[in-house]
């Protein structure tokens, strides 16, 4: 089998011992392919398996296969923006938006991919800063997220976009999501689903005091500012795709703009965004009277 992709690395989340089969046989379809294999953590049930960080994978690998969920994939989509190195997603477990290719097809799925058989996707990713401080809040490829620190209870806070006043508004938090995002905290919290090729971002508020908020989809080159009101009485926080956030005090400023990188995603060629949305969401499903 001819392959462009001979250097591959494997990004995995931690020694989980859930994913060890998992781990197991795809080194071992991979290893029968001829391929040099590489791990972005040491292995205990594959110690030979060589070891990079990361961040070092673009420079030794032709590509990361990414194992564990739609989870993992942020997580290594995040790390080697930029780069240009394909990410290919295996799913564990759940269906996943993001990592499409499936265990039980994994041969077939993976040998199609290493053979050139597949779709390039391009996703972008935003970047989150506070009081003008350049990516000081980190950046996402689903969302970046303001709400209440701590206690539970609405925050007060004004938003601008471009500059301009958009709104000030009482609610327990705003979520800030790319098309990518869109079927996550945007969705739960009643937002559009927005179709991962448009150049787009949705603003949707997380239970805001007035019946009158509503969604919104604006272009992707625009820039949001959200300034936290003076006359909140608690901090607030800027999460980046669920992770460990950053305090935000009554009077500081939250930028989000999109990324200048972007990330390189592989599809199997009859991948299909909407089937997915509707196994997902079951929008397949027969109804009964």
């Amino acid at each position: 089998m001819q392959t462009s992709f001979n250097r591959i690395g494997l990004f995995i989340r931690k020694d989980d011992p859930v994913m060890e089969n998992a781990v197991v046989q795809v080194c071992k379809f991979l290893e029968s392919q001829s391929v040099r294999l590489y791990t972005n953590e040491p292995l205990s049930f594959l110690p030979a398996l060589q070891v990079l960080s990361v961040h070092d994978f673009p420079e030794h690998c032709d590509l990361t296969i990414a194992i564990g969920g739609d989870g993992t994939m942020l997580s290594a989509s995040r790390a080697l923006a930029g780069s240009n190195l394909p990410i290919v997603g295996i799913n564990v477990g759940r269906l996943g938006f993001l990592a499409d290719v499936t265990l039980p097809n994994l041969e077939q799925q993976l040998q199609l991919i290493l053979s050139g058989h597949y779709r390039d996707d391009s996703r972008f990713l935003l970047e989150a800063s506070i009081n003008d401080v350049k990516g000081s809040a980190g950046i996402a490829m689903n969302d970046v997220v303001i709400h209440a620190h701590q206690r539970l209870q609405m925050i007060e806070f004004e938003t601008y976009i471009n500059g301009r006043f958009l709104n000030s508004q009482r609610a327990d938090g705003l979520v800030i999501a790319t098309p990518t995002g869109s079927t996550a905290y945007a969705m739960s919290a009643g937002g559009p689903i927005l179709d991962v090729d448009l150049d787009a971002i949705v603003l949707t508020s997380v239970c805001p005091h007035t019946l009158s908020n509503r969604p919104l989809v604006i272009a992707a080159s625009s820039q949001i500012d959200i300034m936290l009101s003076e006359h909140n009485t608690t901090t607030a926080m800027v999460t980046c795709d669920g992770r460990a956030g950053h305090l935000l005090q009554p009077g500081d400023t939250m930028r989000v703009v999109r990324h200048s990188d972007r990330i390189r995603l592989l599809h199997l060629e009859n991948h299909d965004h909407y089937s997915i949305l509707r196994a997902k969401l079951e929008w397949g499903r027969k109804l009964t009277c």
